[in-house]
């Protein structure tokens, strides 16, 4: 695999500083993506208000040169997926849609994981069906199930792969023994874990990234409203007349050439301020600043 953070273009109104990336050696994306949780309620849990709100701002997106649009079958369950099709399908050929299965929700305050082979496959040939795709660019395993063999869980992917119903296989909030034990049973091409401004606890995880050029997508990556209040980062967005989750975002463009951010919003007007990041263009100063900051205890569910 390879990446690339070339920063002499613009297209379609990402700033050049934004990078691309080659998911999988051949998927080429803009760094800075857009997820979709935020496009349901409370909890990941229904709908968001108005289903044109959405889809407008999923539209907005892909208009702005975002080429990445991470989402899941349980987002709603089954709303944001739909959305993404209602709103893009048909789709433009370099947009990447990326999904997760792999856990159940059943209420706005209850999951459970589910890995079973069988499961696995319903599960993703069900957002084939949602989706209107023939082939799921990038499918994620949103959590490794405890009580299913690895190697069978990762095995019903393989044979999708085989298939032609995923091209690329994820995992999501893994460790990196983790990654290193599932690299030995496949190709990975991606992981997802929380990472952001104030939580580096995968920092070995992004390391392993870099060193098999694998994409880590940080969940989380404004750190769900918490890096507005960190007067460090507050003083650097005041000096650079950005916003302090535009610097959290710029920081993480700058961190790795392997981290994807997909931040998530519902908001016209957010999403603009969440794509702009990419014409913040931080100082060695401002890093090392922002670098020394403390990390905080990982989240919940991404």
């Amino acid at each position: 695999m390879s990446t690339s953070t070339g920063d002499t273009e613009t297209s379609g109104g990402l700033e050049s500083g934004t990078g691309t990336f080659l998911v999988g050696g051949d998927l080429s994306v803009r760094r800075l993506g857009y997820g979709t949780a935020q496009l349901t309620g409370p909890g990941y849990w229904g709908p968001r208000g108005d289903a044109r709100d959405a889809t407008a701002v999923l539209r907005r997106a892909v208009e702005r040169g975002v080429t990445l649009v991470d989402t899941a079958d349980n987002y709603g369950p089954s709303v944001a997926e739909e959305l993404v099709a209602e709103a893009l399908h048909p789709y433009a050929e370099d947009l990447l849609i990326a999904t997760k299965g792999g856990v159940v929700r059943t209420s706005d305050s209850a999951w459970h994981v589910s890995g079973r082979p069988e499961q696995l496959r319903a599960m993703c040939e069900a957002s084939l069906r949602r989706l209107r795709l023939d082939t799921i660019g990038l499918y994620q395993l949103h959590r490794l199930d405890p009580d299913v063999p690895m190697a069978e869980q990762l095995g019903a992917l393989d044979e999708l792969r085989a298939e032609g119903k995923i091209r690329h296989i994820g995992l999501d909030t893994v460790t990196d023994g983790q990654l290193a034990a599932a690299l030995e049973l496949t190709d990975i091409a991606s992981v997802q874990n929380r990472y952001n401004l104030l939580d580096r606890a995968s920092q070995p995880l992004l390391e392993l990234c870099e060193a098999r050029g694998i994409a880590f997508l940080p969940w989380f990556p404004l750190g769900n409203g918490s890096l507005t209040s960190d007067p460090v980062c507050a003083g650097i967005a005041a000096a650079h007349g950005a916003t302090p989750g535009q610097v959290a975002l710029a920081w993480l463009l700058r961190r790795s050439p392997v981290l994807c951010p997909t931040p998530g919003t519902g908001s016209l007007a957010h999403l603009e301020e969440n794509l702009d990041a990419g014409a913040v263009r931080l100082t060695d100063e401002d890093m090392d600043r922002l670098d020394a900051l403390a990390d905080t205890p990982p989240g919940s569910l991404g």
